[in-house]
């Protein structure tokens, strides 16, 4: 067999997952990494005793982990400890009323039936509509790459394009959720499962709704530890099959010649390698790594709407909030004029969504005594050149206002600590272009063709993995993304 020493750049959980991967199937792998500790997005800090995760806040899909881990020889439960959440999210409207979004079906009905005009029939039909997307698409969009012809010679690939129509990709998902609810609060709740790949639900299409499916019937969870710890998991079992990571180590360029892959260079210094697998977002490989194909590239996927940025203030806060839960919404007026904002006006809108994550109510220790974390976001489009210590600031105050004013709490008077992000932290602390969190959108019903594959078609021995590329972001989609680039790597090596 030929070389087998593969390098991997980027420690997020894409990278890592790949890496697992090859080192299962006797490959040598070395991980490099910018920052100091592995988790690209899902990284983690801690600030005057308040330990914040810095991205992703919730897991679907932990079925992902457990295959990765049984391919591994090894039981997820001795790496992480995982809970299902009773209370997925609350959600907060300007009128006053409250829905809980219990994980409970029947109490989520009830709940339903309580606060909206909708009832439990609405409910049921809807989330069957979505598990059968579902089981339509997970061996097409989830599990395979759309962008090799192997794919279409699976049976059940071929069933679901016989169906096309069954996975509602010609309605949007405004259009789609409005058919099912009639509810316009009922209709927001489920409208705002776009923004999980950061798209927009007035033109996205329907086949997201696969997403509502995911997180209620097969459930949402919360690790001990935080999201971070399933970065460490994923970096202890990395380093048991002898996976090599170096962290501080910037890749400066990814080496081609005659359109193949020689290696990466770090500080100037070559060091060869045949395939390389990219976890950066892959318009920011091609940029920063790659200059001599960027514009290419780049000027293709300028064609699409870039997915969402966001603002997120870390807060540690000196009290207690009872009536809040681990994942709170405090939802706009008008979303739709929202989303026209952020994708048409290109700014952010003065009456913002805002979404509130307190893991210390799962895990204590994330805030001292008497006092809780809070990671406070809201939807933002990517830079370009805005006066961001003028927008962060204008932020501020309209967040601390409406939390007074729909929570009935002087967060102010309560903050003792603060760190803030934006789309320039983002793209320098994760490489994420302009800081838009996952590539393109999926504003298209088209979207799930048109993101970029696992590989390059120009380059050989380059690979892709990670929330930029297929099948797109959020932790279980972007470990997968590992595995569909490793499958390739192996199918090469075979052939």
């Amino acid at each position: 067999m030929a070389n087998k020493r593969i390098a991997v750049i980027g420690a997020g959980l894409g990278g890592l997952s790949a890496a697992i991967r090859l080192a299962n199937s006797g490959f040598e792998v070395d991980v490099f990494e910018q920052n100091d500790d592995a988790g690209g997005k899902a990284g983690s800090f801690v600030l005057n005793g308040f330990r914040f995760d810095t991205g992703p806040s919730i897991l679907t899909m932990p079925h992902v982990l457990e295959e990765l881990f049984n391919a591994s020889n090894e039981k997820l439960d001795n790496y992480l400890k995982l809970e299902r959440l009773n209370t997925i999210c609350k959600y907060f409207y300007y009128d006053g009323r409250i829905i809980n979004a219990y994980s409970n079906l029947n109490y989520f009905a009830a709940e339903i039936r309580k606060n909206t005009i909708d009832d439990t029939l609405s409910l049921r039909n809807y989330l069957n509509y979505c598990g059968k997307i579902y089981d339509l698409t997970v061996e097409l969009f989830l599990y395979k790459s759309p962008h090799q012809v192997s794919t279409y010679q699976n049976l059940r690939v071929f069933k679901t394009l016989l169906q096309i129509k069954s996975i509602d990709p010609f309605r949007t998902v405004h259009q789609a959720n409005s058919a099912f609810f009639k509810d316009p609060k009922l209709i927001q709740l489920f409208d705002r499962y776009a923004t999980y790949n950061g798209s927009n639900p007035y033109l996205a299409p329907a086949t997201l709704n696969i997403i509502s499916h995911v997180e209620y019937t097969m459930g949402s969870f919360v690790p001990d530890g935080g999201i971070f710890a399933i970065s460490k998991a994923l970096q202890s079992l990395a380093e048991k099959k002898n996976v090599k990571f170096y962290f501080n180590s910037k890749v400066d360029k990814i080496e081609v010649e005659n359109n193949i892959v020689k290696g990466i260079s770090i500080n100037s210094e070559f060091h060869p390698y045949n395939i390389v697998i990219s976890n950066i977002d892959v318009l920011t490989t091609y940029k920063n790594l790659i200059p001599e194909k960027s514009n290419e590239i780049i000027n293709k996927y300028s064609k699409h709407d870039l997915s969402t940025s966001a603002v997120v203030f870390y807060w540690g806060i000196k009290g207690k909030h009872e009536h809040l839960e681990i994942h709170n919404i405090l939802f706009s007026k008008d979303y739709k004029r929202e989303f026209d904002d952020l994708f048409t006006q290109k700014i952010i809108h003065d009456d913002p969504t805002i979404y509130i994550y307190i893991s210390s109510k799962h895990n204590p220790s994330d805030a001292p005594a008497d006092c809780e974390n809070w990671f406070v976001m809201i939807n933002t489009p990517p830079d370009s050149n805005q006066n961001w210590d003028e927008e962060i600031s204008k932020l501020k105050k309209i967040i601390l206002n409406r939390i007074k004013k729909m929570l009935s709490i002087d967060l102010e008077k309560q903050i003792v600590v603060e760190k803030v992000l934006s789309s320039i932290e983002l793209e320098r602390n994760t490489g994420s272009f302009r800081g838009s969190i996952y590539g393109i959108s999926s504003n298209n019903r088209f979207a799930a063709f048109l993101r970029h594959p696992n590989f390059s078609k120009d380059i050989s021995g380059l690979y892709f993995c990670g929330g930029t590329v297929h099948p797109g972001g959020g932790i279980p989609l972007v470990i997968l993304s590992g595995k569909i680039a490793v499958d390739m790597i192996k199918q090469k090596y075979n052939s």
